[in-house]
């Protein structure tokens, strides 16, 4: 009995061990957000928000963040009208070739980003498409596809196929059933779905160094070009605000159904 009590501790503290090493660098950033001095030090000699109102009235953070936010929101719309209508391709769908297309929208998953950063500059370069909102918006589809495929993929295959049949019975349209049947039922993986392609497009950093240029930068490649020549508090109060801001989708998509019921676990 002791030795048990021993071995649960001991589990204990290596899994805090870990969550402590993996939110250490977080833990860091946050403190020295607070900073008053005009570079990166650790730890703070004196603690304050001017970083923080500085980070808000930064024109250079606030047109690449109202960027971001237009990107992430169109590729994430774009992307889940485009999965969702696969899923259902895919899921109810028998066609020669099932397995290999299914591979064939999960593959962006498998490849490493800087690889289909290249590869996307290639194809992007001679339609003239680099360094524009929709070369970007176009690139973003392509890394968040996958996820929104596999979302509602998983709501799909949940489905209980009896009401459906049940709406028919009763006079419903096949269209009639879709909006006020399958709709319904999928409306937590959809809105998840939107939610995660979101994340994924507003975080993306690689395929925006590719990308991007200097008609449209994203916040991730502002903060990149800014700590080139300068490191003070503001990038460590930005980045807080962006984990922040990247913390509610999650919360939503835990409220809704949990993460790994998102992926398809």
């Amino acid at each position: 009995m002791k030795h048990d009590r021993t071995v649960r501790i001991a589990w204990h503290l290596l899994i805090g061990l870990i969550y402590l090493f993996l939110l250490a660098p977080l833990i860091i950033v946050l403190i020295v957000s607070f900073d008053t001095r005009p570079y990166l030090s650790f730890p703070p000699t004196s603690f304050s928000l001017i970083s923080y109102a500085r980070v808000l009235h930064n024109p250079l953070f606030l047109q690449a963040g109202k960027t971001s936010l237009l990107i992430g929101g169109c590729s994430a719309g774009l992307s889940l009208v485009v999965g969702a209508s696969a899923a259902f391709a895919l899921v109810r769908g028998h066609f020669p070739g099932r397995k290999s297309l299914q591979w064939f929208f999960l593959s962006p998953m498998l490849m490493p980003h800087i690889v289909l950063a290249v590869g996307l500059m290639m194809t992007l370069q001679p339609l003239g498409l680099l360094d524009t909102l929709t070369g970007l918006i176009l690139a973003h589809i392509s890394i968040t596809l996958p996820y929104t495929t596999r979302i509602v993929s998983s709501g799909i295959a949940q489905l209980d196929r009896t009401l459906e049949e049940a709406a028919r019975i009763h006079g419903a349209s096949p269209w009639q059933s879709f909006c006020r049947v399958i709709l319904p039922a999928l409306r937590p993986h959809l809105i998840t779905g939107f939610l995660i392609a979101f994340l994924f497009s507003f975080d993306e950093a690689v395929i925006a160094l590719f990308i991007a240029g200097h008609r449209a930068v994203t916040l991730p490649l502002a903060i990149y070009q800014y700590i080139q020549f300068r490191t003070d508090p503001q990038v460590a109060s930005l980045s807080v605000l962006v984990v922040l801001l990247s913390l509610v989708p999650i919360i939503i998509i835990e409220r809704l159904i949990n993460l790994r019921r998102a992926v398809g676990g």
